[in-house]
């Protein structure tokens, strides 16, 4: 019942920044804005209007008026502000998802419905109306009549969700995975991390500059994102998309890790290292055989070694473009490629910096996997060769994924 409970939480805040997304991929012109979590969940401003919408998501709950009552309070809160000259007038929405009881709210509703059913409570047994509590007269409650929108027919988390990706695949000319991976993904970090800015300056979002900081082809770890997905659905997800034919074709495939020191384990790289071997090394009846090139960044010159010698012993035949002691750093002979007389399983790059060689050698046979905790470590330029780049949060989830 806990798990239940907090994926629903979650779902509930998914739901408001999914709304936040989608009105900002609805807004007429690249220009108009919107401030998140500002008068209430989110204002939108165009050139002509400006809307604060309270947006809810009740997955279980059945439709009553007192459940939205509060929200309507701190509307006409603002509304007696405007009344007095404090505050700048909007229009106010209340959207918001039930499980049912709908039918229970009319069409339209009038000032009478207004008091006796969103206005009027009870504390500590004694009634309030809220009307009376800000000195608002009943030509006042038809004004703001006039300015609010109740919704409780609101989309469905998932169906609200699909309407997202649909929008993420035609603004970016892109693929259902990749407006889910990489746009929403990012977008989805982005709105929460706006959402917690102090300086209600930092929470307003300009479409075009959305836009813009979520136009990056990587893949960012998030971990809500990753809870509401599923651990298992995400990595599933991920191999389907870039490893699912890799070892039966012939590439010459850079995988680039970032190692963090602080929890380290040679054991760990070793395993890694023989998934790698097992997947991606294709030597017997293969007309072009081909093995992985591997790169650790942050791992120290005699780590390296060491790593190399536990290889060696275990009969993992590898190189690593020198040729003999005191030999210089031989491109051609690291691009060597195996054969059931060499049976070459692994190349190690033992510098990033040899990897532009080994791309011009390669060119458009190359890809590059980069698996990094903060920062990526190579800026490749080369519109030809395809480039994958996922941000983890724990070295082991590399295996689950390729």
């Amino acid at each position: 019942m806990k798990d239940r409970t907090a994926i629903s939480t979650i779902k509930g805040y998914f739901y408001q920044f999914d709304y936040t997304i989608l009105k900002l991929l609805e807004l007429p012109l690249d220009t108009d804005n919107i401030l998140v979590e500002g008068i209430e969940d989110v204002d939108i401003k165009t050139a002509t209007e400006e809307t604060a919408i309270q947006c809810k998501y009740y997955e279980h709950t059945e439709y009553n008026h007192s459940v939205i009552a509060k929200p309507i309070q701190l509307m006409l809160d603002h509304f007696k502000e405007v009344k007095s000259g404090t505050k700048q007038k909007v229009s106010y929405c209340l959207y918001g998802y039930f499980q049912s009881g709908q039918h229970k709210l009319l069409p339209s509703i009038d000032i009478v419905f207004l008091k006796e059913n969103f206005l009027t409570y009870s504390k500590n047994k004694v009634t309030y109306q809220h009307y009376i509590t800000h000195g608002l007269s009943d030509a006042d409650l038809t004004e703001f009549l006039s300015i609010l929108k109740i919704d409780i027919n609101a989309q469905e988390y998932h169906v609200q969700l699909e309407k997202i990706f649909k929008l993420l695949m035609t603004q970016f000319s892109c693929s259902r995975f990749q407006a889910e991976a990489f746009f929403y993904n990012n977008a989805i970090k982005f709105i929460k991390d706006v959402s917690v800015q102090g300086d209600i300056a930092n929470r307003k979002v300009v479409q075009k500059d959305f836009l813009s900081k979520i136009n990056t082809k990587k893949i960012l770890f998030n971990e809500w994102y990753i809870q509401i997905k599923g651990e298992k659905a995400h990595y599933n997800n991920l191999r389907k998309e870039y490893f699912g034919n890799i070892n039966v074709l012939y590439r010459e495939r850079f995988f680039l890790f970032e190692i963090d020191n602080g929890s380290y384990s040679r054991q760990e790289v070793k395993d890694l290292l023989m998934l790698l071997i097992k997947n991606y090394t294709k030597i017997k009846s293969q007309p072009d055989p081909f093995c992985p090139y591997v790169y650790f960044q942050n791992m120290s010159d005699a780590e390296l070694i060491e790593l190399k010698k536990d290889l060696i012993a275990d009969d993992i035949l590898l190189i690593d473009g020198f040729d003999f002691e005191g030999a210089e750093f031989n491109h051609n002979s690291l691009h060597k490629k195996p054969s059931s007389a060499h049976p070459i399983k692994i190349k190690f790059l033992n510098k990033l910096d040899y990897l532009k060689h080994l791309l011009v050698l390669t060119d458009r046979k190359a890809e590059i996997y980069q698996f990094y905790f903060k920062n990526e470590m190579l800026m490749n330029e080369s519109a030809s060769i395809k480039e994958v780049k996922i941000q983890i949060n724990n070295f082991n989830h590399i295996k689950k994924i390729i």
